[in-house]
Protein backbone atom coordinates (compact mmCIF):
# COMPACT_ATOMS: atom_id res chain seq x y z
CA UNK A 1 0.00 0.00 0.00
CA UNK A 2 1.38 3.53 -1.16
CA UNK A 3 1.71 5.49 1.75
CA UNK A 4 0.88 9.71 1.34
CA UNK A 5 3.29 12.28 0.77
CA UNK A 6 2.99 15.77 2.05
CA UNK A 7 4.90 18.45 0.95
CA UNK A 8 6.51 21.80 2.33
CA UNK A 9 8.20 24.83 0.71
CA UNK A 10 10.52 26.97 2.43
CA UNK A 11 11.93 29.91 2.04
CA UNK A 12 16.08 29.97 2.54
CA UNK A 13 19.14 32.00 1.41
CA UNK A 14 20.00 29.78 -1.51
CA UNK A 15 16.79 29.22 -3.10
CA UNK A 16 13.35 27.95 -2.01
CA UNK A 17 13.34 24.32 -0.77
CA UNK A 18 10.27 21.54 -1.29
CA UNK A 19 10.48 19.18 1.16
CA UNK A 20 8.38 15.60 0.41
CA UNK A 21 7.80 13.14 3.09
CA UNK A 22 5.97 10.60 4.40
CA UNK A 23 4.45 10.17 8.14
CA UNK A 24 7.61 8.01 8.42
CA UNK A 25 10.89 9.77 7.04
CA UNK A 26 12.04 12.69 4.40
CA UNK A 27 11.95 11.19 0.80
CA UNK A 28 12.61 14.62 -1.31
CA UNK A 29 14.59 18.08 -0.96
CA UNK A 30 14.49 20.11 -4.08
CA UNK A 31 15.66 23.31 -5.11
CA UNK A 32 12.63 25.08 -6.65
CA UNK A 33 12.55 28.59 -8.35
CA UNK A 34 9.16 29.45 -6.32
CA UNK A 35 6.70 27.65 -3.92
CA UNK A 36 4.30 25.81 -4.69
CA UNK A 37 1.02 24.63 -2.62
CA UNK A 38 1.96 22.84 0.85
CA UNK A 39 -0.25 19.61 2.04
CA UNK A 40 -2.40 21.36 4.09
CA UNK A 41 -1.90 18.77 7.10
CA UNK A 42 1.64 19.48 8.39
CA UNK A 43 3.20 16.25 9.65
CA UNK A 44 6.00 16.44 12.04
CA UNK A 45 8.80 15.02 9.96
CA UNK A 46 8.56 18.30 7.71
CA UNK A 47 8.19 20.06 10.43
CA UNK A 48 11.48 18.86 12.08
CA UNK A 49 13.32 18.74 8.41
CA UNK A 50 12.16 22.37 7.83
CA UNK A 51 13.48 23.30 11.37
CA UNK A 52 16.83 21.48 11.14
CA UNK A 53 17.19 23.09 8.17
CA UNK A 54 16.74 26.61 9.12
CA UNK A 55 18.92 25.42 12.29
CA UNK A 56 21.72 24.28 9.49
CA UNK A 57 21.27 27.60 7.58
CA UNK A 58 21.33 29.64 10.54
CA UNK A 59 25.09 28.00 11.49
CA UNK A 60 23.07 26.54 14.53
CA UNK A 61 23.36 22.50 13.22
CA UNK A 62 25.77 20.87 11.83
CA UNK A 63 24.38 17.18 12.34
CA UNK A 64 20.42 16.17 11.18
CA UNK A 65 18.60 13.63 12.82
CA UNK A 66 15.38 13.20 10.27
CA UNK A 67 14.84 9.81 9.34
CA UNK A 68 15.17 10.03 5.34
CA UNK A 69 14.10 7.48 2.89
CA UNK A 70 15.77 8.50 -0.24
CA UNK A 71 14.48 6.35 -3.22
CA UNK A 72 17.62 4.69 -5.33
CA UNK A 73 19.33 1.84 -6.66
CA UNK A 74 21.70 -0.19 -4.15
CA UNK A 75 24.89 1.55 -5.62
CA UNK A 76 23.29 4.85 -5.13
CA UNK A 77 21.78 4.12 -1.53
CA UNK A 78 25.83 2.88 -1.08
CA UNK A 79 26.97 6.23 -2.32
CA UNK A 80 25.00 8.22 -0.15
CA UNK A 81 25.47 6.82 3.09
CA UNK A 82 29.02 7.10 2.47
CA UNK A 83 28.35 11.00 1.31
CA UNK A 84 26.18 11.31 4.48
CA UNK A 85 29.33 10.23 7.01
CA UNK A 86 31.54 13.28 5.71
CA UNK A 87 31.84 15.70 8.32
CA UNK A 88 30.30 19.38 8.66
CA UNK A 89 32.93 21.53 6.87
CA UNK A 90 35.17 18.67 5.52
CA UNK A 91 35.05 17.73 1.98
CA UNK A 92 35.31 14.65 0.49
CA UNK A 93 36.59 13.56 -3.26
CA UNK A 94 34.93 11.65 -5.81
CA UNK A 95 37.84 9.08 -6.04
CA UNK A 96 37.79 8.73 -2.10
CA UNK A 97 34.33 7.72 -2.43
CA UNK A 98 34.28 5.81 -5.17
CA UNK A 99 37.33 3.78 -3.17
CA UNK A 100 35.30 3.03 -0.50
CA UNK A 101 32.33 2.00 -2.66
CA UNK A 102 34.75 -0.89 -3.76
CA UNK A 103 36.24 0.25 -6.62
CA UNK A 104 38.41 3.12 -7.56
CA UNK A 105 37.07 2.98 -11.68
CA UNK A 106 33.84 4.09 -9.96
CA UNK A 107 34.33 7.56 -9.70
CA UNK A 108 32.10 8.38 -13.15
CA UNK A 109 29.08 5.81 -11.37
CA UNK A 110 30.23 8.27 -8.07
CA UNK A 111 29.58 11.19 -9.50
CA UNK A 112 26.36 10.19 -11.24
CA UNK A 113 24.98 8.53 -8.21
CA UNK A 114 26.15 11.98 -6.41
CA UNK A 115 23.78 13.67 -8.70
CA UNK A 116 20.87 11.74 -8.18
CA UNK A 117 20.78 12.90 -4.63
CA UNK A 118 17.25 13.07 -3.80
CA UNK A 119 17.87 14.59 -0.17
CA UNK A 120 20.67 17.29 -0.97
CA UNK A 121 21.69 19.69 1.96
CA UNK A 122 21.40 16.40 4.40
CA UNK A 123 23.21 13.84 2.82
CA UNK A 124 25.57 16.50 1.21
CA UNK A 125 26.78 15.81 -1.74
CA UNK A 126 27.89 19.21 -2.01
CA UNK A 127 31.04 18.56 0.25
CA UNK A 128 32.13 16.15 -2.55
CA UNK A 129 34.45 18.01 -4.69
CA UNK A 130 37.48 16.77 -7.13
CA UNK A 131 40.63 15.04 -6.25
CA UNK A 132 42.23 17.98 -7.22
CA UNK A 133 40.38 20.66 -4.75
CA UNK A 134 38.36 21.66 -7.55
CA UNK A 135 34.66 22.34 -7.55
CA UNK A 136 32.98 20.08 -9.74
CA UNK A 137 29.27 19.54 -10.85
CA UNK A 138 26.44 19.73 -8.30
CA UNK A 139 22.41 19.34 -9.23
CA UNK A 140 21.35 22.64 -7.90
CA UNK A 141 24.55 24.42 -9.29
CA UNK A 142 28.11 25.12 -8.08
CA UNK A 143 27.06 28.83 -7.17
CA UNK A 144 24.94 26.81 -4.40
CA UNK A 145 27.48 24.02 -3.97
CA UNK A 146 29.86 26.93 -3.34
CA UNK A 147 27.69 28.70 -0.99
CA UNK A 148 26.94 25.39 1.04
CA UNK A 149 30.91 24.88 1.56
CA UNK A 150 31.67 28.54 2.66
CA UNK A 151 28.67 28.33 4.74
CA UNK A 152 30.04 25.47 6.61
CA UNK A 153 33.51 26.52 6.37
CA UNK A 154 32.38 29.95 8.07
CA UNK A 155 30.67 28.08 11.03
CA UNK A 156 33.12 24.74 11.56
CA UNK A 157 36.20 24.81 13.54
CA UNK A 158 38.61 24.87 10.56
CA UNK A 159 37.75 28.52 9.03
CA UNK A 160 40.97 28.45 7.68
CA UNK A 161 40.07 26.25 4.91
CA UNK A 162 38.13 28.66 3.03
CA UNK A 163 38.03 28.32 -0.56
Amino acid sequence: MEQNTYTKYIDTPISWLKLKATQDALLEISFVKEPGESTKDEIIIIREAANQLEEYLNGNRKEFTIKLAPAGTDFQQKVWQLVEAVPFGETDSYLSIAKQSGSEKNTRAVGLANGKNPIPIIIPCHRIIGSNGKLTGYAGGLERKRWLLHHELTHSANPDLLF
